[in-house]
């Protein structure tokens, strides 16, 4: 039976979320409590997540960057239920990876498509994976010459290989998911489920590998200033890219040039 965790303040939604969940034949349950509501998502790892993107301790951004940040709860689809009118938190969610949305006043039918179309995308992947389980990424090598500056391995897995062409040929430029998936003709959604299932990361991140991947190489086989090099890989905003190095080297791109150089 597959389980749905609810995370919605207002107890009269929720009841009606769960009710109408379990004559549907899911396993549901629910927190009108956000931070209790995290907790039982990561200690029961529920087939899907609903929340409300209004709610008065955290909002429904929040959840998702804490569920994405967890790896054991990462990959679970995500639907939130947000004001019909509101066409920015549509947008907004598409860009934190959201992977369905449904609207309120709650529209049960509504929110039976969305995890109908969840399930739909999910058998889908399940059989290219099983079909191309052995094209599965490999990490970039740590042991050659010159590890740090190593691209990395992208998959040859025919799902994805407009994927990883497109971030390839554009990384330097400012990208987003939604600049992938419109390039590939996939919903930004879609896409996110599905390069996370087969690989282990989203998008952004594959971009933001690329990008320091990049980096590296001009950190070390040029003098470019730190700010010309952030332009270089696709950073219009220079103090973002250094504060992105280093939440992902551990140090400052000054200091990698100086460490690697030496």
């Amino acid at each position: 039976m597959k389980k749905i965790m609810i995370i919605e303040d207002k107890e009269e939604t929720q009841k009606l979320f769960l009710e109408c969940l379990k004559a549907e034949g899911f396993y549901s349950t629910g927190s009108e409590k956000v931070l209790v509501g995290v907790k039982q998502v990561q200690e029961q790892l529920p087939d899907w997540i609903i929340c409300d993107i209004t709610m008065p301790e955290l909002d429904g951004y929040s959840i998702l960057a804490m569920v994405r940040q967890d790896p054991n709860t990462a990959i679970i689809p995500l639907i939130v239920v947000i004001g019909r009118e509101a066409q920015a938190d549509i947008c907004k969610g598409m860009e934190m990876e959201v992977d369905d949305y449904s609207t309120k006043p709650c529209n049960l039918s509504e929110l039976l498509r969305a995890i109908a179309a969840s399930l739909e995308k999910q058998a889908i992947i399940k059989r290219y994976c099983a079909a191309e389980s052995h094209q599965f990424l490999v990490p970039p090598p740590t042991n050659t010459a010159h590890p740090v500056t190593s691209q990395p391995s992208f998959s040859s897995n025919s799902l994805l290989n407009e994927v990883f062409q497109f971030i390839e040929n554009n990384y330097h430029q400012s990208i987003t998911l939604q600049d992938v998936a419109k390039a590939v003709g996939y919903s930004p959604a879609y896409l996110t489920d599905l390069v996370k299932r087969l690989t282990g990361n989203t998008v952004q991140r594959w971009i933001i590998k690329r990008r320091m991947a990049a980096a590296c190489s001009l950190l070390l086989e040029t003098d470019q200033s730190v700010n010309q090099i952030a332009e270089a890989v696709g950073y219009n905003d220079k103090n973002y890219f250094f504060n992105q190095f280093r939440q992902y080297h551990g140090i400052t791109p000054k200091s990698w040039r100086n460490k690697h150089r030496n």
